[in-house]
């Protein structure tokens, strides 16, 4: 329901008590000032409670969507409200760590809640000179396990989705979803 769809919504501060006295006695002038209380009071309750509406944790799920964009989550159509409040709440976390082990780790652990270890193999070369032989290269490959209480709940083409998104394009992932041994 619309936050200004709440019938017989009170106002925390009605017009009629800060009238002057005079005007405040008059019945018409107390009638006509409690319309305006019913049409004010939604929008004095919400800038009362705005700070509620900053937290993610509180936000109403139309206003969730809008501090998404205010920190730059792209919110994916298939999250359900509960984990777009965990995004929205840890999104410069996520973007100060994207891009790396640890930042695809934290993504991956708060889509799925399961525990999540990343691994690379670190596929560098190094030269002291231009015309040093290359030597055979190493190819870059990341390796994702996601441990979770039951695999079969996961998306898998939703889960390398999201992975894809984090990993460099140039490289190479596998994705592995195990049942957690806490769990087994």
């Amino acid at each position: 329901m619309p936050r200004d769809a709440l019938p017989g919504l009170a106002t925390p501060q009605p017009i009629a008590d800060q009238l002057p006295g005079v005007l405040a006695e008059d019945d018409f002038t107390r009638r006509f000032t409690q319309a305006l209380d019913e049409v004010l009071a939604p929008v004095l309750l919400a800038l009362d409670g705005f700070v509620a509406y900053l937290d993610p944790a509180l936000a109403p799920p139309d206003f969730l969507e809008w501090l998404a964009g205010w920190v730059a989550l792209p919110v994916q159509e298939q999250w359900t409200l509960a984990q777009r409040r965990v995004f929205v709440a840890h999104a410069v976390e996520l973007h100060r760590w994207r891009g790396t082990r640890y930042g695809l780790a934290t993504h991956l652990t708060l889509l799925t809640g399961g525990r999540v270890t990343v691994e690379d193999n670190g596929g560098t070369i190094a030269s002291v000179q231009s015309t040093d032989p290359v030597g055979q290269p190493v190819r870059p490959h990341v390796t994702i396990t996601v441990a979770v209480a039951d695999p079969a709940l996961l998306d898998e083409s939703r889960l390398r989705s999201a992975a894809a998104e984090h990993v460099p394009a140039h490289v190479p992932f596998t994705l592995r979803i195990v049942p957690s041994r806490e769990h087994s």
